[in-house]
């Protein structure tokens, strides 16, 4: 009996049956023997610098994203503050009346003042309280109208306060939002006074 040849594609040569499962764990055999895999010590290395990588990107992230944060903050102090010295500003340019409360800033600034066109009296006082400022608007004796003029005002005396010098108010308003904060210094004289 003739043993039967086979031409087999996988492996390209011709074999028998037999032979060929012989043949292919030998090439099998062959391959492990003649390929060789990573090293421990270039293993170690590679996660080594992609735990490195890893680190450098986070640490980045974490920087980008506290830099923004702190550019947040300072940016809502300034505004805060510049609000606080505009209305103020604006009402003591009106005022006839200035009483100053240095004691603190409670109640710390009352303007008084009557309208040349309509004879209206405006009756203002600003006050803090938890951080905001806030002003109260009386017309004529009327109920009064309260809005908060500003946030985040640092309430410690030394920070916020009122000096009236003559006829010049000097208002000096801080705000501090987290780690940043923005101190502003208006003086203001009355336009009675110009």
């Amino acid at each position: 009996m003739k043993s039967q040849t086979t031409i087999d594609k996988n492996w390209g040569f011709v074999a028998s049956p037999k032979r060929r499962y012989n043949h292919a764990r030998m090439k099998t055999r062959n391959l492990r023997k003649d390929q060789r895999g990573f090293s421990m010590m270039e293993l170690l290395m590679v996660i080594a610098l992609t735990g490195i990588i890893t680190a450098a990107i986070t640490t980045a992230f974490f920087q980008v994203f506290d830099m923004s944060r702190r550019t947040s903050n300072h940016m809502i102090a300034v505004t805060q503050v510049q609000q606080a010295g505009k209305l103020v500003s604006e009402d003591m340019l009106e005022a006839q009346e200035i009483h100053v409360d240095p004691s603190g800033p409670a109640e710390f600034l009352k303007l008084d003042w009557i309208s040349q066109n309509t004879s209206t009296v405006h009756n203002i006082t600003y006050t803090m309280e938890n951080g905001q400022l806030w002003r109260s608007e009386s017309i004529d004796g009327g109920n009064a109208t309260l809005i908060r003029v500003a946030e985040y005002i640092d309430p410690d005396p030394t920070k916020t306060h009122c000096v009236l010098n003559g006829s010049v108010l000097t208002f000096t308003v801080t705000a501090t939002v987290g780690d940043e904060s923005e101190q502003r210094i208006y003086q203001v004289r009355p336009r009675s006074e110009l």
